[in-house]
C-alpha cells in the first residue's frame, strides 16, 4: 500500500475504535492507578461519537476523516479530550484525495509538535507523548528511505508500542500522574498506549474509497 484513501482512513478510525472497546477496561484500570479513571470512557465515547458522524456525514478525503474525529474529541472535554482534538485535527490538515508517507509523516510531526505546546510535554515525562513523537519519528524516517506507506505505518506502530511501554519504569512529571508520585511507576501511562493502540490499528488492506 503506497498511498491512504478515504475508505482506508475510515477503517483505520474504526479499528481503532474497536480496540478502544476491548481495551477499555484495562485503559480504564491504568488510569485508576494514575489519574481519576476516566480515560478508557473519553476514549470509547470519543471514538464512538468519530465513528457516528463518520457514518452520517460521510467524508471525501482522509484529511476529512481525521478532521471528524478531532470534533468528536473536542466536545467530550476532560484532559485528554482536548489533547486528542488537537492532534486528529492537525493530523486532519493533510491535504488530497489519496495521502503518501511523506505527506502523513508531515501531519504528524506538525500534530504531536501542537500536543507538546499545549501540554508542555517532553519524551520522559510519562505521557502520550511518549508514544507519539518515536511514532512520528519512525514513520517520517520510512517516508524518506522510500518506504511504502504500510511498512511506514509498521515501524510507526513498533515504536509507539516500545514508548508506551517504556513510560511504566518513568516517574510521571506532567498530567494527573504527576500528583501520585512514585505510585505511577511500573504503570504504563494510559494516554501513550492509546496512542499505540491507534497506530496498531493502521495496519490494513486496501480499503476502495
Amino acid at each position: 500500500m503506497t498511498m491512504l484513501s478515504v475508505g482506508g482512513t475510515r477503517a483505520w478510525i474504526d479499528r481503532f475504535a474497536d480496540a478502544a472497546e476491548d481495551q477499555f477496561d484495562s485503559l480504564t484500570d491504568l488510569d485508576r492507578l494514575v489519574g481519576d479513571g476516566d480515560f478508557g470512557m473519553n476514549l470509547r465515547t470519543g471514538l464512538r461519537s468519530a465513528v457516528q458522524r463518520l457514518r452520517s456525514d460521510p467524508p471525501t478525503s482522509p484529511g476529512e476523516v481525521f478532521a471528524r474525529t478531532s470534533d468528536a474529541f473536542l466536545d467530550i472535554g476532560g484532559t485528554s479530550g482536548p489533547l486528542l482534538g488537537l492532534w486528529f485535527g492537525r493530523i486532519g490538515a493533510v491535504s488530497g484525495v489519496e495521502v503518501t508517507a511523506t505527506d502523513l509523516a508531515s501531519a504528524l510531526g506538525a500534530a504531536t509538535a501542537a500536543v507538546q505546546r499545549l501540554g508542555n510535554a517532553q519524551v520522559g515525562h510519562k505521557t502520550m507523548v511518549d508514544a507519539m513523537v518515536p511514532a512520528t519519528s519512525a514513520l517520517t524516517e520510512a517516508a524518506v528511505s522510500g518506504a511504502t506507506l504500510s511498512a511506514a505505518l509498521n515501524s510507526a506502530a513498533t515504536a509507539a508500542r516500545l514508548g508506551a511501554e517504556s513510560t511504566r519504569a518513568m516517574l510521571a512529571r506532567r498530567g494527573r500522574a504527576a500528583y501520585v508520585g512514585e505510585h505511577a511507576r511500573g504503570v504504563e501511562d494510559p494516554g501513550a498506549s492509546a496512542i499505540a493502540m491507534f497506530f496498531a490499528a493502521s495496519s490494513y488492506k486496501s480499503v476502495p474509497a
